[in-house]
């Protein structure tokens, strides 16, 4: 099998799974960033192509490639594959769905705990020497516990689920909303409450972001999302940077709306220095974590991601099915 890789090389022969499949395939590895031209040319006889989850996979690349039969995400996002292109053509789309819903998950937890417990600036503060002032000022102003808020989770996948389970044991009150309605199996095992989204973001004090990128998500937290939040509270983002209007969120911060956001991503990606969450004032962007975008990257997410991606190599090999499809436009589709 032929299978061209778009990603990190270091990391695909870190990660390469000691399988059949994988030490008998003829691999091709380009950067994520290569140019169209060169994709097109490396994959002409590719059957699988391997996508980094914030690689491009463009229409013009999916049709110069007859012999395609899976573009497989090596994460768990896949909107920089031109899904209604695959679909014309019949090619398989496959993702990482749950793959690193653990480590997200203690991502998620760590920010929460950190925003609540002034991690960063605490730390700031103790360096330059300030460390009882600093501990004076937050008794003064107090330091939450997670037991005392209200945690609303938008999306209710493996990554929101659990969540939910590591903040249990803590004891806020959880909250989930999700397109499809109540699931009678939260409230028993997660303690968890369905509530629509606009009145979860109104009721809760830490919004937490765990829905994919599409149409309808992009941008969804703006100036109104905002408006609709408790004042003095927090949100947090290990989904992706897309979700969130930057200027829309800069406002809020500034204002004082939002006590503070945890932040694993920012759109766009690569971020740059000019990003208007990092050009914030001083006295609010100490409000503001941003890690770099690494809640999922875990050195077991990418074991686990790698053996699925070969194990679906060889269920292609064998005309069966692969695992985690992507569902495909419906209009697009080849008959």
């Amino acid at each position: 099998m032929k299978v061209l890789i778009l990603g990190n090389p270091e990391r695909v022969k870190k990660y390469l799974p000691d399988l059949p499949v994988a030490r008998q395939a003829e691999i091709t590895v380009l950067l994520l960033n290569a140019p169209e031209d060169e994709v097109i040319a490396a994959g002409r006889d590719a059957e699988m192509v391997v996508v980094d989850a914030i690689a491009p996979f463009t229409a013009d690349e999916i049709r110069h490639m007859p012999k395609l039969r899976l573009i497989q995400s090596e994460g768990v996002a896949y909107n920089g594959i031109d899904l209604a292109a695959a679909a014309e053509r019949g090619i398989l789309v496959c993702n990482q769905r749950g793959a690193n819903a653990a480590a997200v998950a203690e991502h998620t937890v760590m920010l929460m705990l950190a925003l609540l417990r002034s991690l960063v600036p605490g730390y700031q503060e103790v360096l330059a020497g300030r460390q009882i002032e600093t501990k004076e000022y937050l008794m003064v102003h107090g330091i939450c516990e997670l037991s005392e808020k209200k945690v609303g989770l938008i999306g209710w996948g493996a990554i929101a689920r659990a969540t939910a389970r590591l903040l249990v044991p803590f004891g806020p009150e959880i909250y989930y909303c999700r397109r499809s309605g109540e699931d009678p199996e939260a409230e028993e095992t997660y303690g968890a409450h369905f509530l629509p989204k606009e009145e979860l973001t109104a009721q809760c004090d830490i919004v937490s972001l765990h829905v994919p990128v599409t149409a309808e998500t992009t941008g969804m937290c703006g100036d109104a999302f905002f408006r609709r939040m408790q004042e003095g509270s927090y949100l947090i983002n290990t989904a992706r940077g897309e979700l969130v209007d930057n200027e829309a969120l800069c406002r809020a911060l500034a204002s004082g709306k939002l006590l503070g956001a945890g932040l694993d991503t920012l759109a766009p990606e690569p971020v740059q220095k000019d990003n208007p969450v990092l050009q914030l004032p001083e006295d609010v962007r100490r409000r503001v974590i941003v890690t770099p975008h690494i809640a999922g990257v875990t050195s077991g997410f990418f074991r686990r991601a790698h053996r699925t991606i070969w194990e679906n190599a060889e269920r292609i090999e064998r005309g069966q099915e692969p695992v985690n499809l992507v569902a495909l436009p419906a209009s697009h589709r080849a008959h």
